[in-house]
């Protein structure tokens, strides 16, 4: 992998770049699709490459691990043969879900023993075999395991956890170098800044991170309800090496991918775009709608003009009040689609900014249209 910082905007730290893969160029700043278990919800690669235009998504190996497993994934040639999509993959860890599951899981030094979220098994992730398994999935960026800390937590646990994060880190460098080769050697590795919202041990874990020179740089545990994501996100984007991509995980709002992209974020995934989609919720370049709303029965306008897409184009909002009242799977798909088209219009659209010096007055006046309600 390769990443080439073309331009920092005059007024902000907002950059734009190109990342090279053996499966194709990522312009930055960039949002990733979350395709967790090697889909999409509700969107099929055909409109990912036609109506989204994404360059990159990504997929999870926890969920991956479980089902199909490695086994099948090897046999398919990995995940880009398996679901037939020949652009860049980026898959995380798992840290997070195994995180999430609390009370079915334990941590310690080794890794993480957890019970299986679909028939209760006993598994363990170690920062080596987790290496491994996105060694199968073939992803071209892989992402080392970590701990999320929970929220709040106390400064004593947040640093442990750090530390533990950064000999994980170590474990999974030497993992990772011991089974590189000649036919899997287009795949990178990014190691992940932890620390929770201490503003001292960010900075610690991302000259930790820096200074294992890897070829790109991620940011994990910003997901947390405190209003901290610009703050934390500031803090280590002042050390983190310029001249690599720096991607943070779990973000987030139209507003959070601008504001971050001013801090120089290059990289994105959130789960809000689809998510978001299919419960009716619609992000355009005019404001947010709730489509379920009874104000859209009779508006027979597309769902969105401004996009340059198909589906946001093709059909109305009318029709998508329609089949959300008529709870019709369709419903969910369009929206789904229709959100994701935003979200990669909204970074594309960064990135014009950024080559013209023109961010920081766009995202101003642009970010007070696409949050309000409509």
């Amino acid at each position: 992998m390769q990443f080439e910082l073309e331009h920092v905007d005059t007024s902000s730290k907002a950059r734009a770049g190109i990342i090279t893969t053996s499966h194709g160029k990522i312009h930055t700043p960039i949002f990733m699709p979350v395709g967790t278990a090697g889909t999409v919800k509700a969107v099929e690669q055909r409109n990912l490459h036609q109506d989204v235009a994404a360059e990159i998504i990504l997929g999870n190996t926890y969920h991956l691990y479980l089902r199909p497993g490695t086994h099948v994934l090897e046999q398919a040639g990995g995940l880009h043969g398996f679901i037939n999509w020949n652009k860049p993959i980026l898959t995380d860890s798992g840290g997070y879900q195994v995180y999430s599951l609390t009370d079915r899981r334990k941590i310690t030094e080794q890794g993480v023993t957890f019970y299986s979220h679909i028939d209760g098994s006993i598994h363990t992730f170690t920062p080596e075999n987790v290496i491994d398994t996105q060694r199968s999935i073939g992803s071209d960026i892989m992402m080392v395991l970590d701990e999320c800390t929970p929220h709040p937590c106390t400064y004593t646990y947040a640093r442990q956890s750090m530390e533990m994060t950064h000999r994980w880190l170590q474990r999974g460098i030497d993992q990772f170098k011991k089974t590189t080769t000649a036919t899997n050697n287009y795949q990178t590795l990014f190691p992940i800044v932890q620390g929770s919202i201490y503003k001292d041990l960010r900075l610690q874990s991302a000259e930790t991170i820096a200074a294992m020179d890897q070829p790109g740089n991620a940011i994990g545990g910003v997901c947390h309800p405190t209003g901290q994501l610009y703050e934390v996100t500031d803090w280590v984007c002042s050390v983190l090496p310029a001249e690599k991509p720096r991607y943070l995980m779990g973000v987030g709002t139209p507003r959070d991918l601008l504001e971050c992209i001013a801090l120089g974020i290059d990289m994105f995934d959130c789960v809000m775009p689809t998510r978001s989609g299919r419960n009716g919720r619609l992000f355009t370049t005019q404001g947010i709608i709730n489509i379920k709303n009874q104000q859209w029965k009779q508006d027979f306008s597309p769902i969105d003009s401004g996009l340059n897409s198909y589906v946001s184009n093709h059909y109305t909002k009318a029709y998508l009040y329609h089949l959300f009242k008529s709870q019709e799977i369709l419903g969910a798909q369009l929206a789904s689609i229709h959100n994701l088209t935003f979200y990669l219009w909204l970074v594309k659209e960064a990135r014009k900014q950024i080559l013209i010096n023109n961010f920081v007055p766009w995202k101003n006046s642009i970010i007070k249209r696409i949050m309000e309600r409509l």
